[in-house]
């Protein structure tokens, strides 16, 4: 008796090896790759940057307006902290926004590329054979002409090649065929505008590197020297250094204020004298939308004020005539303003300096005892006035505001508040001391904004170029047209079976039809006219012998 064994299973097939870390990672950074490079992810991309350009245009920023963020943070104490630590006021320089940028930016690179590469060679390469079934094209037709094939394809080229077509001609397995295209300058006004997407971003990144500015209050008569030491607020880019800046020095000879009847701002302008250290410089005159454009730098009116102007008599009979400083506005519809006078050289000890804090109003009102503004033009200028004699801490380190004094000195009792009054031009208080203060009149100021960014020629021909590329791409049409013959099938003449296909742009099938009608009329134009009548026949009656029988 045998028995058989029963069979052996087969043995599982060995796992396969998992592969090297360095070709796992390389994988993964080349699928994330083509995910960054991909158009869709560059157009959420762009719809990232815009959202988050949102913020910048509804909150104060400050590098346009830091009046506008300090009177921000007064308005809402709560909420404008919050804001600024997501850097809410810096929109265009936070971490986040550099980030979705730099995103953006790879991201049109990675995918512009290979797509100007793939045009280049679709540039030389030629227009592709026809379809097998022609016919089938959305835009098609049979022509019947008695030409034969060859020459009909000559009348379908020659009116292509006048319609600015590249035409081929070929042998298929269905016949002799022509192909033809054009509408290339779509396709390159597409590239042309994500270029120029690509350069405009390089520009701006160029005028962050490289560009700087800063912003000063210029009382009339006054002036200053391009020089960060001497700017209120600046900022630079980080390959800027201080010898970077151009020596351009602006004096403010006059700002002149123009107000509407009902009270709005018409025009801000400012007489000023500029040119190089040393020189005497050139006069002219700037506005808001007109700035000052020299050797790169722009020099803006962003603001105005009001200074006014004391004269301080000590009790030993030294004078300070006409000491101001600007008084910041606290509305922008009657200019009241408010600000702080600092004279901590009165020559009588660190104990003894002299601060002036109030309230101006340039057309003022007084109602039970409380000042107020009723007009923003000058035509009456009064000033409320608290003034304080003490320590005003400038030499203990500590930064404080020019337009305010510091709290923390009134509360711990090194400032004191020695007098308080309400004052019109030409009238004066006198302090317990005998020092005796004068409201002498008021000058404006002009709040001024340098600004350098090398890359703003560079942005506006990128711009241009892609509103050119766009242009492009909206108005023009890619276009391909297929022709092929056929002997006719009762064996006269030839079949033309026509098609197009069309990419942009509607009105296809109108666009076909004209077309085809000119090919129409070009191949009944070349056909062979009939042949004269034979001996044997008899010639055909005119028309006219057989109306007048």
């Amino acid at each position: 008796m045998t028995t058989t064994a029963p069979p052996r299973e087969a043995a599982a097939p060995p796992p396969a090896a998992r592969p090297p870390l360095g070709r796992r990672a390389l994988a993964l950074w080349l699928r994330w790759w083509r995910r960054l490079t991909a158009m869709r992810t560059a157009i959420i991309l762009l719809f990232l940057l815009a959202l988050a350009a949102i913020p910048g245009s509804l909150l104060p920023q400050r590098s346009l307006n830091q009046n506008a963020v300090r009177q921000y943070f007064t308005d809402h104490p709560t909420l404008a902290p919050v804001l600024d630590r997501l850097y809410a006021f810096d929109v265009f320089g936070s971490p986040w926004f550099a980030a979705v940028y730099l995103l953006l930016f790879v991201s049109l690179i990675g995918c512009v590329v290979p797509r100007l590469v793939e045009h280049a060679r679709a540039l030389r390469a030629a227009p592709p054979p026809a379809p097998r079934r022609l016919l089938r094209l959305p835009d098609s037709a049979e022509l019947a002409t008695p030409l034969p094939g060859p020459a009909a394809l000559d009348v379908v080229e020659e009116e292509l090649r006048v319609a600015r077509f590249r035409v081929v001609r070929r042998d298929s397995p269905a016949g002799p065929e022509l192909s033809a295209e054009k509408g290339f300058w779509k396709e390159t006004g597409n590239l042309l505008f994500h270029l120029s997407l690509v350069a405009l971003l390089l520009g701006l990144a160029g005028g962050k590197l490289w560009g700087y500015e800063g912003s000063i209050l210029v009382t009339e008569g006054q002036g200053f020297c391009n020089s960060f030491q001497q700017y209120d607020t600046y900022s630079a880019g980080p390959l800027v250094e201080g010898g970077d800046l151009t020596p351009l020095c602006i004096d403010l000879e006059a700002f002149h204020a123009r107000y509407e009847e009902d009270l709005t701002a018409a025009s801000y302008t400012a007489d000023i004298r500029y040119g190089p250290p040393g020189e005497p410089g050139r006069e002219t005159t700037i506005g808001v939308n007109h700035p000052l454009r020299v050797d790169g730098d722009r020099v803006y009116v962003t603001g105005h004020g009001y200074a006014p102007r004391f004269t301080v008599t000590l009790p030993d009979g030294r004078q300070f005539t006409d000491v101001s400083a600007p008084f910041l506005p606290s509305d922008q519809t009657t200019m009241a303003s408010e600000g702080a006078l600092k004279l901590p050289d009165l020559g009588a000890g660190a104990d003894s300096q002299l601060a002036l804090e109030g309230f101006f109003a340039p057309t003022g009102l007084v109602q039970g005892g409380v000042l107020t503004s009723i007009d923003p033009r000058p035509l009456d200028p009064q000033v409320a006035v608290l003034a304080y004699q003490g320590y005003l801490g400038l030499d203990s380190g500590l930064p404080q505001s020019v337009y305010s004094l510091d709290a923390s000195q009134i509360e711990r009792g090194r400032l004191t508040e020695v007098g308080r009054a309400n004052l019109s031009v030409g009238e004066s208080m006198t302090l317990p001391d005998g020092t005796t203060v004068t409201f002498t009149g008021t000058s404006q100021f002009a709040a001024l904004q340098l600004s350098h960014d090398p890359g703003q020629v560079w942005v506006l021909a990128a711009a241009i170029s892609l509103l050119t590329g766009l242009l492009a791409l909206l108005l023009l049409r890619r276009e391909r047209f297929f022709a092929r013959v056929a002997p006719a099938p009762d064996g006269g003449g030839t079949v033309l079976s026509v098609g197009s296909l069309t990419r942009g742009g509607g009105e296809s099938a109108t666009r076909f039809a004209a077309l085809t009608g000119q090919l129409r009329t070009a191949l009944d134009e070349r056909s062979p006219t009939p042949s004269a009548p034979s001996s044997g026949g008899a010639a055909p009656e005119p028309e006219a012998s057989r109306r007048d029988r």
